[in-house]
């Protein structure tokens, strides 16, 4: 990791007091972050991806066997939540 990293927004203040060689140092280093975070959120979102695509699969597999999509109390329950209502749980407690 950076500077930045460590509360290094205070070197961005202070950017008359490096040298170029400082400068092309720590430009090269947040290039370098960008890169891994950016490969990083590539995967994330592959992996949701892969994940979304699972559930439309078996979303579909329960609609061929003639499983219902819906249950009872599901279009009730979003109109609820929908509407900023809430409801109590079995638990007691309230729901979002």
């Amino acid at each position: 990791m950076t500077d930045m990293d460590d509360g290094g927004f205070e070197l961005l203040l202070n950017l008359q007091s490096l040298t170029d060689e400082e400068l092309r140092e720590l430009a090269d280093r947040l290039a370098a972050d960008e890169k891994e975070i950016s490969k990083r959120r590539r995967l994330l979102h592959a992996q949701i991806d892969i994940l979304r695509a699972e559930l439309v699969r078996r979303l579909k597999a329960k609609h061929d066997e003639g499983a219902a999509l819906v249950k009872d109390g599901d279009i009730s329950m979003l109109v609820d939540i929908l509407s900023g209502k809430t409801r109590k749980s079995s638990t007691g407690t309230e729901g979002s």
